[in-house]
């Protein structure tokens, strides 16, 4: 890691590690990373001051493509580590990333308490409504009606998971969507989750062109949301109940205070040691 940082205007190639990724061609993901990394630069965060930590999925490997710490851990459990990491290290600005299998059905619980405990840090995912990885079966976020996965010929037949919905009756502090066709766009909305005191969760609507082309009109449906950030619980639930999962911007911003265990030391190795002696 360079120890120059601290001495030039740092840009998103500052973040870039020399691994090539391994995502298909027009996978949306590639847009994220280039989000992150310019959300990264744009805030002047010193790359040994970032960590980005994921759990298992395509868009997982997100760790790997990044120049800052980072970890790859297991599935689903993204979010665990992060808060973790946020809590023993303070002073990090920790990012944790995945796809929308990870984090809403095997992590599903830890994206629940997340939420609720609103320590400050930001958690993206990249939603394709698909597990890419595994060769396309239906996710928590797949429609019904999606008939085009070998494990549900006739469509998953239940209806999807509402993650910005859940997340602020979770208790999220900032809740946000953005779509990989607008990369900037995109990064201005990390580098807000980012400022913005608590748990942020941005859903970033990335299209697995593999596995589900029809993704790509995507673009031709996606739009600003027609209001303004609004940090009313109340009226936010009336929105994203009525929200048809294409309109982009921060759709919630709270003023929960974030969660800061105490973290100092209340006994001594020793002192603990006696407490296990029998």
């Amino acid at each position: 890691m360079e120890t120059t940082t601290a001495t030039r205007k740092l840009t998103p190639k500052d973040y870039k590690s020399d691994i090539k990724p391994v995502w298909c061609p027009g996978c949306g993901d590639f847009s994220v990373l280039s989000s992150i990394t310019k959300a990264l630069a744009e805030l002047g965060i010193p790359p040994e001051q970032a960590a980005v930590v994921s759990g298992i999925g395509c868009s997982s490997r997100i760790p790997a493509y990044t120049s800052v710490y980072g970890l790859h851990g297991l599935h689903g459990r993204a979010l665990p580590a992060a808060i973790g990491l946020k809590v023993a290290r303070p002073d990090l600005t920790v990012i944790a990333a995945g796809g929308d299998g990870d984090g809403f059905s095997i992590g599903g619980n830890h994206f629940l308490h997340a939420c609720r405990r609103n320590v400050d840090m930001t958690y993206i995912v990249m939603d394709n409504e698909v597990y890419g990885m595994t060769k396309g079966q239906a996710s928590p976020t797949t429609e019904p009606d999606w008939e085009r996965g070998k494990l549900t010929p006739g469509g998953p037949g239940i209806n999807p998971f509402h993650p910005l919905a859940v997340a602020l009756a979770s208790g999220a502090n900032f809740i946000a969507r953005g779509f990989t066709g607008d990369p900037n766009y995109v990064a201005r909305l990390i580098a807000e989750g980012i400022r913005h005191p608590g748990f942020s969760f941005i859903q970033v609507l990335s299209p697995c062109v593999t596995f589900r082309p029809e993704e790509r009109e995507w673009k031709k449906v996606v739009r600003p949301a027609p209001v303004e950030p609004t940090s009313d619980p109340a009226r936010a639930a009336r929105r994203l109940m009525t929200d048809d999962g294409f309109n982009l911007g921060v759709l919630f911003k709270g003023d929960r205070r974030p969660f800061r265990p105490d973290t100092s030391a209340r006994a001594t190795v020793a002192e603990l040691e006696q407490e296990f002696v029998v």
